[in-house]
């Protein structure tokens, strides 16, 4: 059916349209051109996606020789809420942010009913909205001197990107460090390195958690897992930058690194330090020198990728699904 060229009912031809209307007073003029082509406001509906109240809510308000009546209205209501707040309660709410600039509304109201002003949190939290809108309160500018301590800037590591995908064993390694304490006074940082895929599992023990450290560590991960590592995905720990990211970028292994408060997205290599902190520092009789603590965990390695059942795995070990992978996988 045919339309365009036609006269808009009330006798506007098309020709005549204003050039100022938008495209949605366009869009819902076709509509109505349609509609008085065909005569059938189903057809109309179904021609154009929209529903029938859509349609007659429009057609109320049409006026073919005013075709500005199709241009949306303001949905600002005709009444609005006035602020109930005196001017003494603003003041004295801007008083306290200045002088606590970093405390929100929650902190901020305690202190008022401190001092007997009643007064709900949601109230506060509007009170200081509109001090900033009016541009009476203004948020303290960090210091440049200071602004680097929040965000560190790596050369290296990036997010992991969203396209990036996971499907062979080496292209995620998770990386994390628990902090396991014994007895008084003795600390020891375990590093492990868990393959998203395979859950083959690298474990090393160290007094501290340092750039050089997690460097060394990188060594064994790359030496003692049965497959390449392509990329590597850490939180945002000290011990994850410098020496860390050098020696990444220098294996051409893709550093991966959350963002801060997200553990969640390492689940893998957390769910790994609950097991080897029950199955292996509450049940071992653990020598506490590094040395020797190295020692029982390489044999603990064997033992979690070659003779343990992983539920995850379908009760194979990780050596038994890199092996099977590569049978249901080779070309």
């Amino acid at each position: 059916m045919s339309i365009y060229g036609s006269v808009i009912p009330g006798g506007v031809r098309l020709a005549r349209i204003p050039l100022h209307l938008s495209a949605a007073a366009k869009r819902r003029l076709k509509w109505f051109i349609y509609y008085d082509a065909c005569g059938d406001a189903r057809a109309t509906c179904r021609h154009f996606d929209i529903s029938r109240q859509a349609l007659y809510r429009w057609k109320a308000r049409y006026m073919p020789r005013h075709l500005e009546s199709l241009e949306s209205r303001s949905s600002r209501p005709r009444r609005v809420r006035q602020p109930t707040a005196p001017p003494e309660l603003e003041t004295a709410v801007l008083t306290l942010r200045q002088q606590y600039p970093r405390w929100g509304k929650d902190k901020l109201v305690i202190l008022l009913r401190r001092d007997g002003i009643r007064i709900s949190t949601s109230m506060v939290g509007r009170i200081l909205r509109r001090l900033k809108d009016r541009g009476v309160l203004v948020e303290p500018a960090v210091p440049a001197r200071l602004r680097g301590m929040a965000t560190r800037r790596r050369d290296y590591a990036v997010r992991k990107p969203k396209a990036y995908k996971v499907q062979r064993p080496g292209d995620l390694v998770e990386i994390d460090t628990l902090d396991v304490r014994p007895v008084a006074n003795v600390l020891v940082k375990h590093f492990t390195g868990r393959d998203v895929i395979s859950r083959w599992d690298v474990m090393e023990a160290h007094t501290r958690a340092t750039a050089g450290t997690a460097e060394h560590f990188l060594d064994r991960l790359v030496a003692r897992m049965p497959f390449r590592v392509k990329a590597i995905q850490v939180d945002g720990g000290s011990e994850f930058a410098g020496a860390f990211e050098v020696a990444c970028r220098r294996r051409r292994i893709r550093l991966f690194v959350l963002p801060p408060r997200s553990p969640k997205l390492n689940g893998h290599v957390e769910r790994a330090h609950r097991t080897h902190r029950e199955e292996f520092y509450q049940v071992v009789d653990a020598s506490w020198s590094v040395e020797g603590l190295n020692q029982q965990l390489l044999a603990w390695e064997t033992v979690y990728n070659t003779v343990r059942p992983h539920q995850a795995l379908g009760y194979l070990t990780p050596e038994e699904f890199i092996r099977q992978w590569h049978v249901r996988h080779a070309s």
